[in-house]
């Protein structure tokens, strides 16, 4: 029977979930209205808060997916995985606390596009961690459980940053300073949990240093990329990840920004969001267990069909109880279609090759939601209606799970 009990190095690798999630859900809430708030300081209008904050997604992931296959295909070299994937994070950790000095829109834009770049490309180097700290037998388990404990651990300094920035004026500071303390309560956190995987960490499939690393670097990478058409389980399924995924992120990157802009409670949205992350926990655990006794291109399958309905159901969304009714939608599948891509992806790639892989994923992943956010931007300043531009993410859904079905 298969133990299901957590090993140390799966245990700090989960934690780097717990970090990083509190710097995705500070970007799905509460930076969104910051950043509304710095905008409307310069007069900008609703629709084009949201279209800005659209297309600054959208270049970000842009620049990931130029860099993240090249330093994922360098990090595969015997030691470099452990430096790169730091220096990314501190990026990311730096970054996060640096958003709380500019008040001007533009500038707060800029440093959030650096933050998130290196946010993102840490994210390349530890899903290709993956491979090292467990077996392909457990992979399914361990990343479910990396999402799962990532949605609750993010939820302890979100609380705090949540009642500073609620309730900034009952402190006696003001909403400047509490959007400071939140930034910086969840750099530290980012960092601190960081910590034990940063000290335990062992590669242990990688390519040996070559006289020329970064050169070799390009020249596997290269030869990859034009052999991949060859192994058409990966191709397909990245096609299909593209798509899909790209609804996800869409939709995780503009939640607050799309119910901001259509009027919606502030403090409403902000608590309907903390009810995403609580509810994913036990169904990315849920999922998890169902991948002992189902197929996970399955269960991949169930999820995007779900996301495909809650896309439809966000168009003519209007109303409070409307947004929390998608909330609890979202986190019933949110985590799972994640942690299943994930090691879904990590079962069928070379795992001394997964930092490269890993990289290419990325650009299916995050770098593909470029699609979406700037769709939504696009559609919400052509039309005037902010509702066709999230309905239009349902498309991305049937596109995924179309190509899917060609590999399960």
């Amino acid at each position: 029977m298969e133990k299901t009990k957590l090993t140390k190095k799966e245990k700090y690798w989960i934690l780097y979930d717990v970090g990083n999630s509190a710097f995705v859900l500070l970007i799905a809430t509460i930076l969104p209205i910051y950043f509304n708030y710095l905008a409307s300081l310069a007069h900008i209008s609703e629709v084009d808060y949201l279209a800005y904050w659209g297309y600054a997604s959208s270049l970000t992931t842009m620049i990931v997916a130029i860099i993240g296959p090249v330093l994922g295909s360098i990090v595969d070299t015997k030691g470099y995985k452990k430096p790169i994937f730091t220096i990314s994070m501190m990026i990311g950790v730096l970054g996060c606390a640096a958003l709380s000095i500019p008040k001007s829109w533009i500038v707060f834009l800029a440093i959030f596009v650096i933050a998130k770049v290196g946010y993102s490309a840490s994210l390349i180097f530890y899903d290709s961690m993956l491979t090292d700290i467990t077996t392909p037998q457990r992979m399914d388990m361990v990343s479910s459980q990396g999402y799962a404990w990532g949605y609750i651990g993010s939820c302890i300094p979100f609380i705090i940053s949540l009642l500073c920035v609620l309730f900034y004026e009952n402190i006696g500071i003001s909403f400047s300073v509490a959007m400071t303390l939140a930034l910086f309560i969840n750099a530290l956190w980012w960092f601190i949990v960081t910590i034990p995987l940063l000290k335990t960490y062992e590669q242990t499939h990688y390519v040996e240093k070559p006289a020329h690393p970064f050169q070799e670097s390009f020249s596997r990478l290269f030869h990859t990329l034009k052999n991949i058409k060859k192994h058409k389980k990966i191709l397909y399924f990245l096609i299909a990840f593209f798509f899909y995924i790209d609804g996800v992120y869409t939709i995780i990157d503009m939640a607050t920004a799309y119910g901001s802009a259509l009027g919606l409670d502030t403090q409403g949205l902000l608590l309907a969001l903390l009810l995403t992350q609580v509810v994913a926990f036990p169904f990315a655990l849920l999922f998890g267990y169902l991948s002992k006794k189902i197929d996970t291109a399955k269960l991949l399958q169930f999820c995007i069909l779900a996301y495909t309905c809650i896309a439809l159901f966000a168009i003519q969304l209007d109303k409070q109880w409307e947004f929390w009714l998608l909330a609890i939608f979202v986190g019933m599948f949110q985590g799972a279609i994640q942690a299943l891509s994930r090691s879904y992806f990590a079962k069928i790639i070379p795992p001394e090759k997964s930092g490269e892989y890993f990289g290419i994923f990325d650009i299916c992943g995050k770098g593909a939601s470029f699609v979406g956010t700037a769709l939504v931007g696009f559609l919400a300043q052509l039309t005037g209606h902010m509702n066709i531009g999230i309905g239009a993410i349902s498309i991305m859904f049937i596109i995924g799970l179309y190509m899917f079905k060609k590999i399960a």
